[in-house]
């Protein structure tokens, strides 16, 4: 409680700050829970988040708007490609792997977005403020030479997944879990009613929430999806609907 109380405390100062000196103002990255306090708060300025793609997870909160600030923001996050140096004889690296070797350069995890692993190179989002740091000290991952440097992600992570088509009862949101997933509709529910599921940054609430075209639909430990709409209904009554699911 007290943590949160704090964390709430901290979202209202820099709302304030971005709202009293008119320029848009950072926090460091925020986890889905956060996000989710984030979101249920009455701020004195407007609120977006941002990861690096539209696609990310983890997201610095950028307080502030245009019309407040009078220019777009410039969300203070850099993609860094981090790549075996010598590939034929690297092993095979895990986001895990990536991550424990970034944690033990003594980086906290709020300035490390997220970390998409691609052919065996990690492409990681941090905040510019750590990058320089990351790029001259992240030597090795496992036992593995890596080299480090800024660069644009690939367009695999970019450019969004294809579409993929299913057959649901309804627009519900567990049944669009459980059927992204391949997992039963009682499954579905379980991990919303465990807090495992979250729906375009907000803690998912219900089971029965419905789903709207666009939305971002996380599940801890699975993974996301994007929905797209309804397709069509089919002859028997059920609904064809389209879903972009992320690796």
């Amino acid at each position: 409680m007290e943590n949160d109380k704090l964390l709430k405390n901290r979202f209202a100062e820099l709302a304030q700050r971005a709202w009293a000196r008119g320029q848009w103002v950072y926090s460091e990255f925020l986890t889905l829970a956060e996000q989710d306090e984030l979101l249920k708060l009455r701020l004195s300025c407007p609120v977006t988040l941002w990861g690096g793609l539209e696609s990310s997870e983890r997201r610095i909160a950028c307080f502030g708007s245009e019309e407040l600030c009078g220019y777009a923001p410039e969300p203070p996050v850099t993609c860094l490609r981090i790549r075996p140096a010598q590939p034929k004889f690297a092993d095979s690296l895990s986001h895990r792997d990536f991550l424990g070797s970034l944690m033990a350069l003594g980086v906290r995890r709020e300035v490390l977005g997220d970390i998409e692993v691609v052919d065996n190179v990690g492409w990681l989002f941090c905040l510019q403020s750590i990058a320089g740091f990351i790029g001259e000290n992240l030597t090795a991952v496992r036992h593995t030479t890596v080299r480090c440097e800024p660069s644009e992600p690939p367009s695999v992570l970019s450019d969004p997944p294809p579409v993929t088509e299913l057959v649901v009862a309804s627009e519900r949101l567990d049944a669009a879990v459980a059927a992204v997933f391949k997992l039963s509709r009682s499954q579905a529910q379980e991990l919303i009613g465990k807090e495992q599921v979250f729906l375009s940054g907000r803690l998912a609430a219900a089971a029965s929430a419905e789903l709207r075209e666009g939305d971002i639909v996380s599940v801890r430990h699975y993974g996301r999806f994007r929905y797209e709409g309804i397709e069509r209904e089919t002859k028997k009554g059920r609904l064809r609907i389209r879903a972009r699911i992320y690796k």
